[in-house]
């Protein structure tokens, strides 16, 4: 008998020991890291509810229950059943119910979602017992959204490959450990003393897992642009699994890479982070074809990257190899970003990777998540550990104050900013400043790739900020404001600019890198009542950061010919709204962290930001005995350095 029959047979005798006869078992399957128990009737088991909630604890594993197909009733009738029962005030039609044939799922898309779940999961159960196809209930947003819907489509055609994929990865889960001896060494790919192509590859004797696999597009060579995998002596093959903290390319940018060169494991990311993470992977595609850069992957691997993933909520404990588990908790930084918790060997070693973090209430998201079951290294951005931030009221009084001046001198702003999070904090931040007459009911244009994001964020209001969540619950979501107009079609730039009324404009991309913000710069410039505000980092060697440094003639592309630009425009930056936290906040997420980390090793930062904030902590701790142990150690690894956290 082999490893993973043993573990198998294991599991299938505690599920047969708690399953009611006469819901009729009829195949157990181990699909990625859930147990999928196929039944006859699945009714003796909605019912009572604890047979599922009991194999769950004993085995402690995620537990499905599906019907099997021989007792599903057929598709047409149960769509009728399932319009019967669903509330009419949902206004659910045919086109919003979905079916998936192989795993025997109905995919119900609803402006409310919290109906199937009111009363002991009632509308659930009944739809479940009366048709046999279990409801997978998705959020319908009020926006739509291309990337969701085709998101969808795609993977319910692709299911039978997306089954195959999944057995083959629980395979690799759910077997016994073949080694004893504890060993735990994790290995800096990049995003170590730098910014970008952010990767680490943790290995364990059983295991080998990589947290992000990045990509840094401003990096002078392509050697420095990627993670340096080829360095180590890992083969594809070995990896067990590919975490994804959240939808940034320099943390989720090459994945689809990996799949190139024979990568075949699963990939952990928030639904939002999927969603998002396959936007920007397809937009950087196109991106690089238009301007003749073509990338290392292409729109199969894409594809293939989304088959592979498997997508986690908040707080859920899951497996991904035999000896390591995940969980993912809030981490502030953009719409669902995680902080990754990985409980290795039994109580072995906890590690908590913070990737990118705000330590700190915005008006989009709520502050990263302090408390964890166990936390014995941590591994923490440093990004701004050289500096802080304007507080937060400061900056969008400043914000208020820049537009208010701009408007009355009948000018327009142009806002330059990044798709995912700047964005849509920008939004909230304009939609509560006109509720409140803090600045005049004027248009906002919005264009890029921004309204696309803004329709995943109205997806997903559960990950949202408290205060938003309130707002949309009253009503009156931020991102439906009426003063917001979606530009769908570049032509209607110079008719907005031109025209007498004052206006705001939020266009990508926010370092004025290509996109529609420059068609907007190029027009507006010249023209001293208008101001461009800058509401994110300009990075070195960016057009955005030579007019944020006041250049007043820039040469630039107009009607395929090279034209000087006057800059006469007022240039403004507030650097207030960063999703990462700065010194101050770094320094307080220690402080509050519960419980303290044997090992604190700092990445994502610039030398001089990760230096500083070493230093720091080592002042902080002399001072200040309950801010740390005095026995906790403190690294500052450069790329390719191997750290040994259990040897």
């Amino acid at each position: 008998m082999t490893l993973i029959d043993k573990v198998r047979l294991k599991i299938i005798e505690e599920i047969y020991k708690n399953i009611p006869p006469e819901a009729g078992i009829t195949k157990i399957e181990f699909e990625g890291p859930e147990i999928a128990i196929y039944l006859k009737d699945v009714k003796s088991v909605l019912e009572k509810e604890e047979p599922i909630k009991s194999i769950a604890k004993i085995i402690k594993k995620r537990v499905v229950v599906r019907v099997d197909e021989s007792s599903r009733i057929d598709v047409d009738k149960a769509l009728e059943k399932i319009l019967d029962a669903v509330p009419p005030d949902l206004g659910l039609t045919k086109e919003d119910v979905t079916f998936d044939d192989v795993l025997g799922e109905v995919v119900i898309k609803t402006t409310n979602p919290s109906v199937f779940f009111k009363d002991k999961r009632q509308l659930y159960n009944k739809i479940f017992m009366e048709t046999g196809w279990r409801p997978r209930i998705l959020r319908k947003p009020p926006l739509r959204s291309l990337i969701l819907e085709s998101t969808m489509k795609y993977l319910i055609s692709q299911s039978d490959i997306r089954r195959k994929i999944f057995r083959s990865i629980g395979d690799r889960i759910h077997r016994d450990t073949l080694f004893k001896d504890p060993y735990i060494r994790i290995t800096a790919l990049g995003g170590f003393q730098e910014v970008g192509r952010s990767s680490i590859l943790l290995e364990t004797q059983e295991s080998k897992i990589l947290l992000d696999f990045g990509y840094n597009p401003s990096a002078p060579t392509l050697k420095q642009s990627m993670p340096r995998l080829d360095t180590v002596n890992v083969s594809l093959e070995d990896i067990d699994a590919v975490i994804v903290t959240h939808a940034h390319l320099d943390h989720c940018g090459l994945v689809p890479l990996l799949f190139k060169f024979g990568y075949e494991g699963p990939v952990y990311a928030t639904e939002a982070t999927r969603d998002l993470m396959t936007l920007l992977q397809l937009d950087l595609l196109d991106i690089s074809r238009r301007e003749g850069k073509p990338l290392p992957f292409d729109l199969q691997d894409v594809h293939k990257a989304l088959l592979h993933t498997i997508t986690l909520k908040y707080g859920e404990v899951t497996d991904i190899a035999p000896d390591a588990r995940l969980t993912f908790y809030r981490a502030g930084h953009i719409l669902g970003s995680a902080i990754a918790h990985l409980h290795i060997g039994v109580g072995l070693h906890n590690v908590v990777y913070t990737s990118d973090f705000k330590y700190g209430k915005t008006r989009l998201l709520d502050e990263a998540h302090t408390e964890f079951p166990r936390v014995d290294t941590l591994l923490m951005e440093s990004t701004y550990g050289n500096a802080t931030q304007l507080p937060r009221e400061e900056a969008e009084a400043r914000f208020v104050d820049v537009i208010n001046k701009t408007l009355q001198r009948k000018g327009k702003v142009l806002i330059p900013t990044l798709a995912v999070g700047r964005a849509q904090e920008v939004l909230a931040i304009l939609a509560a400043a006109m509720d409140e007459g803090k600045i005049p009911d004027v248009p906002v244009y919005i264009e890029g790739m921004i309204n696309e994001v803004t329709a995943i964020h109205t997806a997903y209001p559960d990950l949202l900020s408290s205060e938003i969540r309130n707002l949309i619950n009253e009503g009156r979501n931020p991102f439906l404001h009426k003063n917001f107009k979606v530009v769908e079609t570049g032509k209607a730039r110079v008719e907005i600019v031109d025209s007498d009324e004052p206006a705001i404009i939020l266009a990508t991309s926010g370092m004025l890198t290509g996109g529609p913000a420059v068609e907007y710069f190029k027009i507006m410039a010249p023209d001293p009542k208008n101001t461009i505000l800058f509401v994110n980092y300009q990075v070195e060697g960016t057009l955005g950061r030579k007019v944020k440094d006041g250049v007043k003639n820039v040469n630039l592309v107009v009607e395929n010919k090279i034209e000087t630009i006057t800059i006469n425009m007022e240039v403004d930056a507030i650097e207030g709204f960063s999703g990462h936290s700065d010194q101050n906040q770094l320094l307080a997420y220690l402080e509050n962290l519960t419980p303290k980390p044997k090992k604190i090793i700092l990445n994502h930062g610039e030398p001089e930001a990760t230096n500083k904030l070493y230093s720091l902590i080592e002042e902080r701790r002399k001072k200040n005995k309950s801010f740390l142990p005095a026995t906790t150690e403190v690294y500052k690894p450069r790329v390719l350095d191997s750290l040994a956290l259990v040897a």
